[in-house]
């Protein structure tokens, strides 16, 4: 066997693997594309909104935190829920949350609002990382569960405004 040979013969599993992870992690159809979160509209300014305060501000990119409310979703408490405007229009939520219990209701609630998982026979329905991706017309989510430290995280994302963060990052962001 020649080097390439013996070469290729090592690749192969990875590429393979990578293949088969790639259709795994991939998004389902959303059945029921929420347009923006809890009835706010991608693309509108929060600063308008007296129900909201701003907890980071930044040159392009500002978070805000309902004033009133503790965090819920799903009905249950969150760790936090932070809204994330850039160049002033609504693009992104980001929830985190504690607790196995927590991430159960949250999981069975996203299957039930925005459409049941793909069950890929062999597919690892549990495991140290989970991630789930629902995609809609006009929203993406993302929910991502560490069950070593049982902290899970949430990502609605504008289709159209989110990917616009990247211009923001500089070459240095570590």
């Amino acid at each position: 066997m020649n080097r390439v040979q013996s070469r290729s013969l090592r690749v192969f599993p990875f590429m393979a693997g990578f293949v088969l992870w790639s259709q795994i992690v991939g998004a389902v159809p959303m059945t029921n594309d929420p347009k923006g979160f809890h009835d706010i509209v991608w693309g509108v300014a929060l600063t308008t909104r007296s129900d909201m305060e701003a907890t980071r501000s930044g040159t392009h990119i500002n978070e805000y935190r309902l004033k009133s409310e503790p965090p819920s979703f799903a009905g249950a408490d969150m760790t936090s829920i932070r809204y994330v405007t850039l160049d002033d229009q609504f693009a992104r939520v980001i929830i985190r949350y504690q607790g196995d219990q927590v991430h159960r209701r949250v999981l069975s609630y996203m299957e039930a609002q925005f459409g049941p998982l793909e069950r890929i026979p062999g597919q690892m329905a549990r495991g140290l990382n989970q991630q789930y991706n629902w995609r809609g017309s006009e929203t993406e989510i993302n929910l991502t569960y560490q069950a070593s430290t049982e902290r899970g995280f949430i990502f609605f994302d504008s289709r159209t405004l989110a990917p616009r963060f990247n211009d923001f990052i500089t070459d240095s962001a570590e």
